[in-house]
């Protein structure tokens, strides 16, 4: 790959002849991708993934985001349910780029309507919100609706599945930079499939999801991926992470 880097620049300033004729010129066989195993259907964590929520809805990988002690939501089956009024859960470990697996599910409630109806969210990095909510036959403004980067982008399509069935998000996330002075250099950027659709791509994170105001950018690192109790009994299950 060094042999290609230098004939590229080489051609480019005009050191070179850049009539290439031998195929063999513009080949490499280094580096060699590590061979990963894939899970054994779609959705499964691959062989090189941290699973932070797996059968048995083991929630040792978590801890409670209010009182930093063990997480306090419910355990049914495989997944785990929001426990309303115990606040948020966030994984014990700390994560950059990545690519994050999780499976969500709404919960039944004909009697509210729009942000109160099956409200949850993924914060990657602590802070910038991938929105969960039933949003199937309930207004509410777009760039809030399920799929979006809170109150930033609304999702290009919705591909909800019905209310009751499990969905999933893939999500992959590309961590804004900042130099040593706290400066953004580089801003973040995220590609959600919404049940195998793509609904963000590429987007630009422009800084913080708030509720109110607008984004703000503080220079961090590695953080934690959180998951929102907004009161709702939005359950979570097989969700695992891969490092990038």
């Amino acid at each position: 790959m060094r042999n290609l880097f230098i004939l590229f620049c080489l051609c480019l300033t005009g050191t070179a002849a850049c009539q290439i004729t031998d195929p063999k010129a513009t080949e490499f066989y280094e580096p060699v991708p590590p061979k990963v195993k894939p899970g054994a259907t779609l959705g499964d964590p691959p062989a090189d993934a941290i699973v932070l929520l797996g059968e048995g809805a083991d929630l040792s990988e978590w801890k409670s985001a209010k009182s930093d002690g063990n997480a306090e939501w419910t355990k049914e089956g495989n997944a785990i349910v929001v426990k309303p009024g115990s606040g948020d859960i966030m994984t014990r470990r700390k994560f950059g780029d990545m690519q994050l697996h999780v499976e969500w599910r709404s919960p039944s409630e004909p009697d509210k309507e729009g942000q109160g109806r099956g409200n949850s969210g993924i914060f990657l990095q602590n802070r910038y919100e991938v929105q969960v909510l039933e949003s199937e036959g309930s207004d509410t403004y777009t760039n809030g609706q399920a799929g979006s980067i809170y109150k930033q982008s609304p999702p290009l399509v919705n591909a909800l599945k019905p209310q009751g069935e499990w969905q999933s998000y893939d999500i992959i996330y590309d961590a804004p930079e900042f130099n040593k002075d706290g400066m953004l250099i580089r801003p973040g950027y995220v590609t959600v499939l919404m049940n195998g659709v793509v609904v963000q791509n590429h987007t630009e994170i422009k800084g913080t999801t708030e509720y109110i105001g607008l984004p703000r950018n503080i220079a961090h690192g590695d953080d934690v991926i959180k998951l929102q109790d907004h009161g709702n009994l939005v359950a979570y299950r097989n969700i695992w992470v891969r490092e990038l």
